[in-house]
């Protein structure tokens, strides 16, 4: 769930709550929202939480553009590097079961097909 839908259902939530007469009290964070400063602290909390988030994502992505930028490889690592997948490729040119190739080498049948076909 989206972290800006997963805050407004906890609000949505605090509501229903409070519509039926029922407190929220934080136990780590010291609050309840029974009163009216536990609900600003609450609304605040919430806020603060969302745009750390928010910078956290911002920077990551920052980050990793600077990355692609200087070359580097972004993301997970090759299931199999070059070789491996010319060495596949050899064996099932001549003759060799494409699934025990891939259980050779370690990987699902269906992620050795995936790297064939990307080239």
């Amino acid at each position: 769930m989206d972290f800006e839908l997963a805050t407004l259902h906890l609000l949505q939530i605090l509501e229903d709550l409070h519509r039926r007469n029922i407190a929220f009290q934080s136990i780590m964070d010291g609050f309840a929202t029974n009163t009216a400063a536990g609900r600003m602290v609450f609304s605040m909390v919430s806020a603060m939480a969302e745009f750390e988030r928010s910078v956290i994502s911002e920077r990551t992505k920052a980050g990793a553009a600077a990355a692609r930028r200087r070359g580097r490889h972004v993301g997970r690592p090759a299931k199999l590097a070059l070789d491996q997948l010319d060495y596949a490729r050899r064996l099932i040119v001549a003759g060799e079961d494409r699934a025990q190739v891939a259980r050779s080498l370690g990987v699902d049948p269906s992620t050795l097909r995936r790297l064939l076909a990307k080239g």
